[in-house]
């Protein structure tokens, strides 16, 4: 068989386009997650900044409730509010809307802007898994939110309009649509 050098090269532009264009990484959460690969709690903000190698930035909303959050090379970024001497009992784990990567190695096996809502239909189901549709005014219009519990921690999953995951977040308690 004889490929013409023409579509050699135009096969292995588009290839290297490809692998660019979507990059592709890994959380580095391994030492955060259990073997079941379920985030640990209660953790530290000292102990999640030397797992990611980061440091952590610490804030406060106009409540004086505290929040730490963590941006890891990966670009993902981490962030709860903080309990009692700085404990992190719930986490949520987003990428920037404009970046355009994957991220796997999330709790539950998951990958932002890779895992679909069908997907997490299918494996959360045995949790009881709630979906709904986000309305026009929510941080992902028209896309969905699935919500399960697992022990005594809420997972609420938001995917956008092309039912990609974009945003995971673990929490004790349900947190209020209107919040986000």
């Amino acid at each position: 068989m004889h490929i013409k050098p023409l579509t050699l090269v135009l096969t292995i532009i588009f290839q290297l386009c490809s692998v660019t264009a979507f990059s592709q990484k890994t959380a580095g959460l391994n030492s955060l997650l259990d073997k079941n690969s379920e985030f640990v709690f209660p953790q530290t903000t000292e102990k999640i900044s030397k797992i990611l190698h980061v440091k952590t930035i610490f804030y406060e909303d106009a409540n004086d409730q505290k929040y730490a959050k963590w941006i890891t090379k990966s670009g993902l970024e981490l962030y709860c509010s903080l309990g009692k001497n700085n404990v992190v009992n719930e986490m949520f784990f987003d990428i920037p809307d404009d970046q355009v990567l994957v991220v796997e190695n999330l709790p539950f096996g998951l990958a932002l802007n890779k895992s679909t809502l069908q997907e997490a239909k299918s494996r959360f189901n045995r949790y009881g898994a709630q979906s709904q549709t986000l309305g026009k005014g929510s941080m992902y219009p028209n896309g969905a939110q699935l919500t399960f519990k697992k022990g005594k921690y809420y997972t609420t999953l938001l995917f956008d309009n092309k039912n990609l995951l974009r945003s995971v977040g673990i929490t004790t308690e349900l947190v209020d649509p209107a919040v986000n």
